[in-house]
């Protein structure tokens, strides 16, 4: 028995509630998820980490258990949601780290609000504008996905007769050590995305493409970089590991470290939550040090 206490929330954030999951005490660590999942994602890395840390993992908006509005999946609007639920739960900072659309999220709140994330992990993605900048055969082939999502109304009429077909797709193909997502996540995300209004929002998240490609070529063009501490952590299978990835994080931050998890996919927290505790333990510790 761990003796830390979990338990969940509801915050009104912005005009939309966000559900989220909280363990520990001590400086806070905020963990975002990504799509095709939930908070539900961190449940093997949060109770470790709360041994020393007040952990929170909010479900974004749109996802899970929070509110499904029909506008605000820029990012810089999902960051301020993050940034409020932060106030709201009474901290002024947090170390900050966010998976696939989570890392979006996340990136665009330490660009608007450095003072607030204070070390930033981002797990299996390059920054949106780069991707983009690499579109070639390979990284259109990798992300196929975010060409269908983009189109307005046809993936929620493709998608909704096979919830679980099309989350299982991604599911098979991105992972490595597919144990790593049980039989009883997988049903819980289907569960998830069949809610009313889950579809769309996610889908959502994708077309704001637009308005978030326009903050980072704003980003670009006056040099703005991250300043606070990176982390980069990426699977041994999938694009990011045929990509430069560190190197491309260093044309966006200032203070970048980063590693490749071995025999691991996409979905991080799941399929190596032992290897991704270790860095960062180890990446917190530092923070704690200075």
């Amino acid at each position: 028995m761990s003796g830390i206490v979990t338990t969940t929330g509801v915050a009104f954030v912005n005009g939309i509630r966000v559900h989220y999951t909280r363990a520990g005490s001590g400086p806070l660590v905020i963990l975002l998820h990504g799509w095709p999942q939930t908070s539900l994602c961190w449940r093997a890395v949060l109770e470790p980490l709360a041994a020393d840390h007040t952990v929170v993992a909010p479900d974004l908006r749109g996802y899970g258990l929070s509110d499904k509005p029909s506008t605000g999946y820029d990012k810089r609007q999902m960051a301020a949601d993050m940034a409020e639920l932060v106030r709201t739960l009474g901290f002024d900072r947090a170390a900050v780290v966010g998976h696939d659309r989570g890392a979006r999220v996340a990136h665009r709140w330490a660009l608007d609000r450095p003072e607030q994330v204070e070390r930033l992990v981002v797990l299996d993605v390059v920054p949106t504008r780069e991707m983009f900048r690499r579109l070639d055969a390979s990284v259109a082939a990798g992300y196929w996905h975010w060409l269908f999502h983009l189109q307005p109304d046809l993936p929620e009429r493709l998608v909704a007769n096979d919830v679980r077909g099309y989350l299982e797709y991604f599911f098979e193909r991105w992972t490595y050590n597919r144990h790593g997502l049980d039989p009883d996540a997988v049903d819980a995300y289907v569960r998830a995305y069949s809610r009313p209004g889950a579809l769309r929002a996610g889908f959502d998240d994708y077309r704001a493409q637009d308005q978030d490609l326009a903050l980072d070529d704003d980003d670009a063009a006056t040099g703005r970089k991250l300043v606070m501490p990176v982390l980069a952590l990426w699977g041994s299978v999938g694009l990011p590991s045929r990509l430069p990835t560190l190197d491309i994080w260093r044309e966006y931050a200032e203070d970048v470290t980063g590693a490749q998890i071995p025999d691991c996919g996409h979905f991080i927290a799941e399929e190596r939550p032992d290897v991704l505790l270790d860095h960062l333990r180890g990446f917190l510790a530092e923070g704690r040090g200075r």
